[in-house]
């Protein structure tokens, strides 16, 4: 099995400068990754501020407004009004309009109440309690304006947190696994690299080394030829190593 500290790829220059650049994108895309969970801490931070003002406003203030608008208008106008108000309704006046909100690259789900122009309702308690029938109406609408951004809020909450949690272990894993493997990898393949060269300076001397001595032989094999010949050209030798006057010079008186 393989290294798991270090990426399996051959010591080379390119391989090395293969690394660096890897390493350079890897440190770019970790920051950028950072700065991105950075914004969307903040937009979540901020969401939850403003779920958290919402509930308080509808517990303490929007829905116990519209209850009591509620009885108000069953005490005027009697209990029997509710059920004249559903015959008299065909479709939803309160349509929820969704759209999407992008930040920092997500998109986040938001929801838009849109409120028709026609009231079926309009006439109803004319004859008794038409008054408190449309402060409850208004006070209700305005509820549920205020729930359907709740909505919005807590679905763009959820959304967020589940992209942050990704987003941070995606910065966890570039900042303790792939820039580190990655530096392991350079720093494995620059004493490798290194090795090679000192390999390749101790043969370069070994070489230089051998083909000095085997110049010195040659030149001292040429030299010791050369005294040789020298002694050859001068004339004839006694032996030891002297030459022989007895030999080169001649008598006269010789005849034969």
């Amino acid at each position: 099995m393989g290294d798991k500290s270090k990426i399996n790829i051959f010591p080379s220059r390119m391989a090395q400068t293969l690394m660096k650049a890897r390493l350079k994108s890897a440190k770019k895309g970790h920051s950028l990754l950072k700065k991105k969970a950075d914004a969307l801490q903040m937009r979540f931070r901020k969401i939850l501020k403003e779920i958290v003002d919402l509930r308080t406003s509808v517990m303490t203030t929007a829905l116990p407004d519209a209850l009591f608008a509620l009885a108000q208008a069953n005490f005027v106008a009697g209990s029997e009004f509710g059920a004249l108000v559903r015959e008299n309704i065909s479709t939803a006046r309160v349509k929820v309009k969704s759209d999407v909100d992008n930040i920092a690259g997500v998109k986040l789900p938001t929801f838009i109440p849109e409120v028709g122009s026609a009231d079926a309702n309009e006439l109803t308690g004319l004859a008794q309690g038409g008054a408190a029938i449309q402060t409850c109406k208004a006070q209700w609408e305005k509820t549920i304006k205020i729930l359907i951004h709740l909505g919005s809020l807590q679905t763009s909450f959820r959304t967020l947190d589940e992209v942050i949690k990704t987003t941070k272990r995606r910065v966890n894993a570039i900042e303790h696994v792939i820039i580190p493997k990655i530096e392991r990898t350079i720093s494995y393949i620059t004493t490798e690299l290194d090795e090679a060269e000192r390999e390749e300076f101790f043969r370069l001397k070994k070489i230089q080394a051998k083909k000095k001595k085997m110049r010195e032989e040659k030149e001292a094999l040429l030299q010791k030829k050369g005294i040789k010949a020298a002694l050859h050209q001068s004339g004839e030798s006694d032996g030891t190593g002297k030459e022989s006057h007895l030999v080169d010079n001649k008598d006269e008186d010789v005849l034969f």
